[in-house]
């Protein structure tokens, strides 16, 4: 199968045998997903479409950048109906602390997200003040140190931030390859705080507000006192 080298990939870099095989079976699964007329409302289809045209680019970047322009896809996307649950509540119980320190959210490769502006934490039995707004989303990180040094070299901005996350990480993400939601702190200009932490009064075995997501309004978060009122 590797007969030649692949070429350079935008950063120069030619891509690793791991990463095409990773980035073709994703490419794969969305296929079949079409193919088999399976729901899309909770697929992120521009992410998802970012991968194709990553996929070409890794064999020919003139072929992806004819693809993106025979592609009619965000035209069909456009005609959506309006979505207005534009936060995901994610259970939190790592994910906040690591957020506190980095500002960041990770979870396992190729989870499934809806199309989202903003990430909301539940953790010790409440939705968290702070809802930050996606900044950058990236697919299939290796979690190493070696990667972490290649992406601190790098010169895109993104690429350095998801090094600092990856030395920042604790013990709860091992080796391995993950996702990463980059988001906004306090004091930028599109993150959002609410008034309140927002409690949650269910009490019991499965009570949890969120067992893994859940997808809320912002309008909602800030009007609500509790869970309840989401």
């Amino acid at each position: 199968m590797w007969r030649r080298p692949w070429p350079p990939c935008g950063s120069g870099c030619a891509p690793s045998e791991r990463e095409v095989a990773v980035a073709v079976e994703r490419v794969r699964k969305f296929r079949n997903r079409l193919a088999h007329h399976d729901s899309t409302i909770n697929v992120d289809i521009p992410f998802e479409l970012r991968q194709i045209f990553d996929l070409a680019a890794y064999i020919d970047k003139d072929a992806a950048r004819w693809l993106k322009r025979c592609s009619g896809l965000m035209t069909v996307y456009a005609q959506r109906p309006v979505t207005v649950d534009d936060t995901v509540v994610v259970s939190a119980k790592h994910a906040w602390p690591l957020y506190e320190t980095c500002s960041a959210y990770v979870c396992q490769s190729g989870r499934a997200f809806r199309p989202i502006e903003r990430v909301a934490f539940y953790a010790d039995r409440e939705v968290k003040l702070e809802v930050p707004a996606v900044l950058h989303r990236r697919d299939n990180v290796e979690w190493s140190p070696e990667e972490a040094s290649r992406l601190g070299a790098s010169e895109d901005r993104f690429d350095r931030k998801i090094a600092k996350v990856i030395e920042t990480s604790d013990d709860t993400w091992t080796d391995g390859r993950y996702q990463v939601f980059l988001l906004t702190a306090p004091g930028h200009p599109d993150h959002r705080q609410l008034r309140q932490a927002l409690p949650h009064l269910g009490a019991g075995r499965g009570s949890a507000f969120v067992q893994r997501q859940r997808y809320v309004s912002l309008h909602s978060l800030e009007n609500a006192v509790t869970t309840a009122d989401l």
